[in-house]
């Protein structure tokens, strides 16, 4: 059985006080993790073994620390060691693994920091070895739990799949697995369901069967568990005369749901209770939109994270096809009963009517919650148009047969239509209490259509045709672009079509582009989920043009980015967007648009002419479809950002500081060229490193540095044995680093990602010696008013907007943000408005300079910034805002529309430049050809 939470807890309390003071990598790290999986009640070796062989891309041999196929890879150091160095080396590793193999989740750990990288949900959970037993239900894994599928809902679902892992685990225990353990749950829930909802009359005749009729040892179970499937799939009229008659009371249930002759379980007396434990538990409290989520949480987590499966709480449904559909026919109904006209009823049963004419269509539908939850919504609707119609019309319309889906997994397909009969089910029971009489669908004659599928394979007109399709809507897998398998990447580029490259669109773009060209020829709409890469990021310039340009489509609904999940401490948090569309033809309306002041709150919701494909109001636009494209130069008129120092050493050149003290015992000569090594973590968060800086060391130097040299030696060695030509070709000169930034002089330093939890990037200057890393830009010969302009609220507000983003936290880019960044004309013509600016930024640095015990990370929290300094960024943005124009910014939003405008008059130059260069090369090309 599995640990309930409040045990994993204090066993996770008790290991971390009896592994305070490990700190040894080879000393303690096999029985640190033997220890560690005892937390769960798991076996470690029966699920992950240590010191695994692989074979790198450059042909040299490496271990992993502890590897869980699919599941887990770990890389330990000894306390105190760079963990962004560990996660590079498991990188490493991941690459290097067969892709059935590769994990979902990497930890590094030095026994007492931790970090987990979630890399379906990009997202990094960090804490303290004392800190272990808040956080580890990060680790729910190792249960075989994603404790993610029961957020936002009620106690009593989390009961449910706690019942149904319980029955799950007993079962898999006794070797029973597969396939055939995946239906056997499916049946086995449906009739707890059907024992305590009237499907099966009188209730409880399924435990009292279980209870009354099979040994306590268990022995007889399966067989009659066997024979009572089968007289389910049997219609009465066919069933044998001489059938046992407490089988004999169970009702033909068809759909087949029961057809599949399946390999029985062998029980016995543990396992047997387990299933009459699940059977004593009132089903009828759950909601089928749960019972999808319900075998998630047993399923085989390998296989969801293939899938990129993410759990869809009702409440985030509902913001999908509220704005879709849901508001529009209630708002229709809402006037309609409010008529008072002699045509009120026929109006009424002609609306009634489009309900039962709808069809629903989801093409990554999963377990099928939103279909669930939708056809729950519709029999509501429907229930009150019944009701207004009275004795007039007692007759429902609306069935299953609807409803539409593609899944590619078989299991949760069949869960899917399993769940749409269960729902069906609550809501005859529901018009029968409102009408008085009893109405059932038992035996079941309609079905849902429910493809099992690839859906960027198939043809979706051969699953529900456009022409009859009303909405489209769902929640696509989630799979960045940079982790995307290569049939998967191969799928994308070829829906995408973007020629050359063919683009870098993460894989949910293939689902909007196949919609977009669906609904061509139909009165449909597309609502789906996404991440917000979509609408941030390098991505917005590949797929919306497509959106728009070739498939003519308009956004007609969205929310902008929210958080996908739990607030709890620890949890994952994935943020999404949420896109309608429709052909731009029949989008004439005013758009809906869902902003969120807190992406953990509820939305805002405002009207508009047309939305941004950045999810803003663009009415203001000349070109409201503008997306902004990478420029390989600055287009403002700032100095040239440049990115910092790339070594490509496999960290034989950078040393923490217990190596670089180890490393000057043995070469003290070497100190001069030892130099402090700064990149993001080291700039925002105050730790160390140091890297050789070998750049202008003369041969003679460097025949004096015996040590040195062997690391140069190892350097070259590694290097050649690369497997880029490139990283081959800089063998040739293995004193120096790829991409070689060494300032003489003070600089600005921008780093590459930032935390979300920070209202400002924290953004300042860095002196020789000091080498910049390749996780930081920089900006050399900076001035305090190009401090105070990249540090103001104007560019933060470009930067969250069009910037990309690293899980959650902000990733600042050269091409896309800094080239692109509309400044202010006053900027740069006006040496009195610099100078403003200057005083403002010194401002800025000296409140830093005030708090200078607090690393960059605490003064720039939300929660810690000191006011002495938020009261300086506050001027500064007043100093920077009034370049803009006169009047104060009341929003981000208003800060971002108005950059836009400006970066509008910025291009237009560029493109009338681009415009004329075309026509001159067509007049060489014809003069040429003439």
């Amino acid at each position: 059985m599995r640990l309930a939470w409040n045990e994993v807890r204090t066993r996770a309390a008790e290991f971390a006080r009896e592994w305070q003071n490990a700190s040894y990598e080879k000393g303690e790290t096999q029985s640190f993790y033997d220890a560690f999986f005892k937390i769960f009640d798991r076996k470690r070796s029966s699920v992950a073994r240590y010191e695994e062989h692989v074979k790198k891309f450059d042909n040299r041999d490496g271990f992993i620390d502890l590897f869980w196929p699919g599941v887990l890879l770990v890389e330990q150091k000894s306390e105190g060691r760079d963990l962004g160095k560990a996660y590079e080396q498991a990188g490493e590793y991941f690459d290097a693994l067969e892709e059935r193999d590769r994990p979902r989740y990497i930890l590094v750990s030095d026994f007492q920091s931790f970090e987990l990288h979630d890399l379906d949900e990009r997202h990094t959970t960090s804490f303290k070895l004392t800190e272990l037993a808040e956080n580890v239900e990060s680790f729910s894994f190792i249960l075989g739990v994603d404790r993610r599928v029961f957020r936002d809902q009620d106690p009593v679902n989390i009961e449910a799949g706690e019942i149904v892992g319980q029955v799950h685990d007993a079962l898999k225990a006794t070797g029973y697995s597969g396939n055939d353990l995946e239906r056997f749950l499916v049946r086995l829930v449906f009739c707890l369901f059907a024992d305590d909802t009237g499907i099966f009359e009188p209730r409880d005749i399924f435990l009292e069967f279980l209870e009354d009729r099979t040994s306590e040892d268990g022995a007889d179970l399966g067989p009659w568990l066997s024979q009572l499937f089968e007289v389910l799939d049997t219609p009465i009229s066919d069933r044998s005369t001489t059938l046992d008659e407490d089988l004999a009371q169970f009702p033909y249930v068809n759909g087949d749901l029961f057809k599949t002759t399946l390999r029985i379980p062998s029980f016995d007396s543990l396992t047997r209770e387990s299933i009459l434990d699940a059977c004593r538990f009132d089903w009828s409290r759950i909601s089928p939109a749960i019972f999808g989520a319900l075998f998630q949480s047993v399923m085989d987590p390998e296989e969801r994270r293939k899938q990129g499966a993410h759990y869809t709480t009702e409440k985030n449904i509902l913001k999908v096809i509220e704005p879709l559909f849901l508001d529009e026919l209630r708002s229709e109904f809402d006037r309609l009963k409010m008529r008072k006209d002699r045509s009120r009823i026929s109006a009424l049963q002609r609306f009634h009517e489009k309900l039962g004419d709808l069809r629903l269509f989801d093409p990554a539908c999963g377990c099928g919650n939103f279909l669930i939850i939708a056809y729950r919504e519709l029999r509501e609707l429907e229930i009150d148009v019944i009701r207004e119609l009275g004795e007039l019309q007692f007759f429902c319309r609306l069935n299953v047969s609807q409803f539409y889906g593609i899944e590619i997994g078989e299991f949760p397909a069949r869960i899917a239509e399993t769940a749409l009969w269960m729902m069906d089910h609550i809501m005859n029971n529901r018009l029968a209490l409102e009408m008085g009489s009893p109405f059932a669908r038992i035996p079941l004659t309609e079905s849902p259509h429910i493809v099992h599928g690839d859906a960027l394979e198939l043809d979706w007109n051969d699953v529900l045709r456009a022409k009859d399709c009303s909405f489209v809507l769902g929640n696509p897998p989630f799979v960045g672009a940079k982790i995307q398998k290569a049939d998967r990447r191969s799928q994308v580029r070829r829906i995408a079509n973007l020629g050359g490259s063919g683009g870098t669109l993460d894989y949910v773009t293939a689902w909007y582009i196949k919609a977009g060209e669906y609904i061509q020829h139909s009165h449909a709409r597309v609502g789906f989920v996404g991440t917000n890469s979509i609408t941030q990021g390098e991505q917005v310039a590949q797929l919306w043009p497509i959106l728009f340009d070739r498939f003519q489509l308009e956004i007609v609904f969205a929310h902008q980015t929210f958080a996908w999940g739990s607030d709890a401490k620890g949890k994952a948090h994935v943020h999404v967007v949420i896109v309608g569309l429709d052909r731009r033809e029949r989008a004439k309306g005013p758009k809906r648009l869902f902003s969120y002041a807190d992406k953990d709150g509820e939305p805002d919701e405002s009207r508009h002419s047309v939305l941004s494909p950045y999810l803003f109001d663009a009415s203001g636009l000349a070109e409201p479809h503008l997306t902004i494209r990478e420029e390989s130069t600055p287009i403002n008129g700032l100095s040239k950002l440049v990115i910092g120092s790339k070594p490509i050493d496999s960290g034989i050149y950078i040393f923490d500081s217990k190596q670089k003290e180890e490393f000057l015992n043995r070469e003290p000569n070497a100190e001069y060229f030892l130099r402090p090594f700064v990149g993001a973590r080291e700039f925002i968060q105050g730790s160390r490193r140091w890297i050789l800086a070998l750049q202008d060391v003369s041969p003679s130097e460097l025949s004096q540095l015996e040590h040195v040299r062997e690391r140069v030696a190892a350097v070259r060695t590694f290097r050649e044995s690369s497997g880029s030509p490139q990283t081959r070709q800089l063998a040739e000169t293995p004193t120096r680093f790829h991409i070689n930034v060494l300032p003489t002089s003070s600089f600005l330093v921008v780093p590459k990602t930032s935390s979300e939890r920070r209202k400002y990037v924290p953004i300042g200057w860095q002196h020789p010696p000091v080498v910049p890393s390749d996780a930081v830009f920089v900006l050399q010969d900076a001035t305090l008013s190009d401090f105070a302009l990249l540090t103001s609220s104007m560019h933060m507000a470009w930067l969250r907007a069009i910037g990309g983003r690293l899980e959650s936290r902000y990733r600042y880019s050269i091409g896309l943000v800094y080239n692109t960044f509309p400044i202010p004309p006053a900027f740069l013509k006006s040496e009195h408005n610099r100078s403003d600016l200057e005083h403002r930024a010194q401002d800025v640095l000296n409140e830093r300079s005030e708090n200078s015990s607090a690393t960059l990370a605490h003064l720039y929290d939300i929660d810690l910034m000191p006011t002495g300094l938020a009261l300086a960024h506050r001027a500064l943005d007043r100093a920077v805002d009034r370049l803009y124009r006169r009047s104060a910014f009341d929003s981000e939003r208003e800060r971002v529309e108005y950059l836009f405008k400006i970066y509008e008059s910025m291009r237009e130059p560029l493109q009338n430049k681009s415009r004329r260069t075309r026509r001159s090369r067509s007049k060489r090309s014809s003069s040429a050809h003439t």
